[in-house]
């Protein structure tokens, strides 16, 4: 009898232990969920997209295991953390847009550049090999990303000295069934405004560059992309009002969602 109750006081006792380490253990999971680490409040993840802006135009985006850097510029000190380039793509001459010290300092070796033919002349024949020209219109796939040339220029007349038409890219990226365009330096042109099925666009103003807060809002809710990202808002010498640009937009229709990164992290603006 003595036998069986010492069995029966064995039994409880560990159960008791047992349910005690892993009640321990699930509260130690709960600690270490609670202190894992977010995707950084500066960077959006929508549909398996990465995006994570640099500075200005200078944006990095993941997709399916591929990195892709637009406009690099500000050195290889501006990419520190980030994934070695697959694809590259630059949309003007300009020096916020296209830095030649910055491609000759990462480690460019797999990517593949695309570019207008106006940065083509501008790099160095050793690039040759890894050059994708593409013309205003023109588009070609590379890594499974669909890259379409859109036009990019001025249509005021104080303003055509800056982006001429023909001579830079914007580009619509199609990537695993999202479409995001990326505007470059541009006004409100039909070629904008005439963009269809639009997931993700990254929308330039700045003055006396490209275009207002509000020229870029009346291109915006024509051609009505699900989400729109203000960037290259920084202007000689003001910087634009993103907050306008947003209520213009929020205004204007209930189905475009305004997303606001942070393009200019070492500025107070």
């Amino acid at each position: 009898m003595k036998t069986i109750v010492y069995a029966l006081i064995g039994c409880i006792l560990l159960t008791g232990c047992k349910e005690q380490q892993s009640k321990k253990r699930i509260d130690s999971e709960i600690d270490l969920a609670s202190e894992a680490p977010s995707i950084e409040e500066n960077k959006s993840q929508t549909s398996d997209i990465l995006i994570t802006p640099i500075e200005h135009a200078t944006t990095v985006l993941e997709w399916n295991a591929i990195t892709l850097y637009i406009d690099p510029v500000g050195g290889a000190s501006a990419f520190e953390g980030q994934k070695q380039p697959d694809l590259i793509l630059i949309t003007d001459i300009h020096g916020d847009h296209f830095s030649l010290e910055t491609l000759e300092a990462l480690d460019t070796s797999k990517a593949k550049i695309v570019v207008p033919q106006a940065v083509a002349d501008k790099i160095p024949e050793r690039f040759t090999p890894q050059l994708d020209v593409l013309d205003n219109g023109d588009s070609k796939e590379r890594f499974g990303v669909t890259i379409e040339a859109i036009p990019m220029y001025n249509l005021r007349e104080e303003a055509l000295k800056f982006h001429e038409k023909g001579r830079g890219n914007g580009y619509v990226l199609n990537m695993g069934g999202n479409r995001l365009y990326f505007s470059g330096d541009t006004e409100d042109i039909p070629e904008m405004r005439a963009l269809a099925n639009i997931d993700k666009a990254f929308v330039c103003m700045n003055l006396p560059y490209t275009m207002t807060p509000e020229s870029a809002a009346s291109a915006v809710l024509e051609f009505s992309p699900k989400q729109v990202y203000p960037y290259h808002y920084r202007g000689n010498p003001d910087v634009s009002d993103v907050s306008k640009f947003k209520e213009l937009i929020e205004k204007g229709s209930s189905e475009i969602e305004v997303v606001q990164l942070d393009w200019y992290p070492g500025d107070a603006f």
